[in-house]
């Protein structure tokens, strides 16, 4: 199925410019914040029409969830280490946050909006909860761990690479590493207080 033509180029399918209008709203949301993002600028960016945003994906929190479907790519239990698995999760966020702009965009929405502040609970509720079911000794209690996980996570993503607190920016990984290593260790495996 194609659709119209960007300006003055050649028919792109649906699959095109469903990839074109989620391109530019990842950018755009980057860039503007969700309350500032327009559905007529992302429409501009992408070279199209913006009904054509509004027939593929409603509104602009369809959009918004669109997106921002993200796979934090959070590897499975039995690949991590025995010893370290806490070092090992935190060296994979901060790999994640510093390659992602989208994942980094996210964040940025997720403590400015309610549609952001959703996303973002969905996405590390869907994703973490399932992980650390498979590390903690009483899988009832991985809600609460992965919460607490994630509190350690997103508070450094939000203290470094949102807020851009100096002493948090300039620290190094290793350093990073080696302190929230074993916080995220203890609520992964500890012994339920």
């Amino acid at each position: 199925m194609t659709t119209e033509a960007p300006a003055g180029g050649p028919r792109r399918t649906s699959g095109a410019t469903k990839a074109a209008i989620l391109d530019a709203a990842r950018e755009r949301f980057a860039a503007d914040g969700y309350e500032r993002a327009t559905i007529r600028a992302i429409a501009r960016d992408a070279g199209i029409d913006p009904s054509m945003v509004m027939r593929y994906y409603g509104n602009k929190e369809g959009l918004f969830a669109a997106a921002s479907e993200i796979d934090l790519r959070i590897p499975r239990p039995e690949t991590l280490p025995a010893v370290g698995m806490g070092a090992a999760l935190v060296e994979h966020f901060l790999d994640r946050w510093e390659n992602d702009d989208v994942l980094t965009a996210l964040l940025r929405v997720g403590v400015t909006n309610a549609a952001g502040a959703e996303r973002v609970r969905a996405v590390f509720t869907g994703q973490m909860v399932p992980v650390v079911a498979g590390i903690c000794p009483d899988p009832e209690d991985a809600p609460r761990r992965a919460a607490l996980v994630s509190s350690q996570i997103l508070g450094m993503a939000i203290a470094r690479y949102v807020l851009c607190f100096p002493p948090a920016v300039t620290m190094s990984r290793e350093d990073i590493v080696d302190w929230l290593g074993p916080t995220v260790q203890r609520y992964l495996t500890a012994e339920r207080p």
